[in-house]
């Protein structure tokens, strides 16, 4: 029997309580991809105690089809009620196999990272800017699903937030239904490109969140026609999604990164934990920008809009969205290398461990930069550019030692495997920009 960690209320007394009948056992793959059984409430007490089991090898685990199952262990303190759904309660779990813990499962990798930040003092807390695009199915592809979304520069757009009102104003009442505390939502840079945001939390809690929020929005979208997507970069002329994370260390109430800041807006165990993630930061990109869609989005040549409002550089500065890293007030920072297909999972995992080596071994991220470096960028010579491109990312990832430590070696063989073959499926088609400059050689 797999055990957990004792609770106030088992999941059968929450379904008893709450009136359900059904849980969403759920999972995240290593491509960021969300699986679930459907376990009747009568039935819950012995997969809280024992798991819902999983074939292996249907997993993108890294285990083969000779393997036997994985043990999926739902987190009661994750319960979320489906609001669209009320009889459905969904939870985050763990993965075990064979009886421990399972090394290669990214909520597992996260857990570990967390683990490494307790043994130091430090509680990470997170919050994370959520982007998608709304669109429909035309014969001729995909299209913003509101015609009438056209302007060139659509940010913060009135009307074209408020046609969307019956979508916007139903997310964010479930979010405050949930207690998630939504503060803020709006029309983006994009035609058809939106943001909600909500309180940041611990950082698994904010992974949890991250994972149901995909699909609460592409389930309601789907049950208004539309198609909801957190792909990088849907069009190439429009501005891409991000899902920018915004960081704070904790001791018990102190957050370490304010106590002490300076006019910069950070203490000394912060811009160490700055140093780190800056001295990782190409590695994390392999994380943060994990297909070959991101890459689109990373760096991208100028959109209708006038911006990308993505980096290109390794660099940080203060509430200045041209870079990397950007300290909007004191006691956090935003690190806006991260994508909407990223596993944020182990997005957190890796920037925490990044961090923690950062304050471990008191790294400096070197002189804060107070310019536009969407424009300027070229006269610092000094400054470390970001991978241009999958491949770039992963070899870079691959050569990080404390990442991979972070991992483990079947995560990471696992991980190269499907992404080396995305690389490689993605080199071998012609695309269509292709056929039309060299079909005349």
């Amino acid at each position: 029997m797999v055990t957990t960690l004792s609770q106030k209320k088992t999941l059968a007394e929450l379904a008893q309580e709450l009136g359900l009948r059904f849980f969403l056992v759920s999972y995240t793959d290593l491509l960021g991809g969300t699986r679930a059984k459907l376990v009747p409430a009568a039935k819950i007490a012995s997969v809280e105690s024992d798991g819902a089991f999983f074939a292996s090898f249907a997993s993108n685990l890294g285990l083969g089809p000779d393997a036997a199952e994985i043990a999926v262990i739902p987190d009661p303190d994750s319960l979320i009620v489906l609001p669209w759904q009320p009889n459905v309660g969904w939870v985050a779990s763990d993965v075990y196999f064979n009886g421990e813990p399972f090394e290669a499962a990214p909520r597992m990798i996260l857990n570990r990272a967390m683990d490494k930040a307790k043994s130091m003092g430090y509680t990470y807390k997170t919050g994370v800017e959520a982007e998608f695009f709304l669109l429909k199915e035309t014969e001729n592809g995909y299209a913003i699903a509101d015609s009438k979304d056209t302007a060139t520069r659509p940010c913060y757009d009135q009307l074209n937030l408020m046609r969307q009102f019956d979508f916007i104003s139903t997310v964010v009442g479930y979010i405050e239904d949930l207690g998630w505390e939504p503060y803020q939502c709006d029309h983006e840079d994009a035609n058809g490109q939106f943001e909600i945001n909500w309180s940041y939390s611990d950082a698994r809690v904010t992974a949890d969140r991250h994972v149901f929020f995909k699909y609460m929005v592409k389930t309601l979208a789907e049950q208004r026609g539309m198609v909801a997507t957190f792909m990088p970069k849907p069009f190439s002329h429009l501005t891409g999604s991000g899902a920018h994370v915004h960081n704070s260390l904790w001791a018990d109430t102190t957050n370490v990164f304010d106590e002490g800041a300076d006019e910069g807006g950070l203490s000394p165990v912060g811009y160490q934990f700055l140093g780190g993630v800056m001295a990782h930061a190409r590695a994390l990109t392999g994380l943060c920008a994990p297909t070959v869609n991101s890459y689109r989005r990373l760096g991208a040549t100028m959109t209708d809009s006038g911006s990308t409002w993505s980096p290109q550089y390794i660099s940080y500065g203060g509430n200045n969205r041209t870079h990397m890293l950007r300290i909007p007030e004191a006691g956090r920072f935003e690190c806006r290398l991260i994508d909407g297909a990223a596993n944020l999972y182990l997005v957190l995992a890796g920037l925490l461990t990044a961090g923690l080596e950062g304050i471990e071994k008191e790294l400096s991220p070197g002189d804060r930069i107070d310019e536009n470096l969407f424009v300027r960028g070229a006269e610092f010579p000094d400054l470390q550019k970001l991978p241009t491109s999958l491949i770039e990312a992963l070899e870079a990832l691959k050569a990080d030692d404390l990442l991979m430590t972070l991992m483990g070696e079947l995560a990471s063989k696992t991980y190269f495997e499907f992404k080396y073959g995305e690389w490689d499926a993605f080199r071998s088609g012609i695309t269509t920009w292709e056929m039309q400059q060299y079909v005349n050689c």
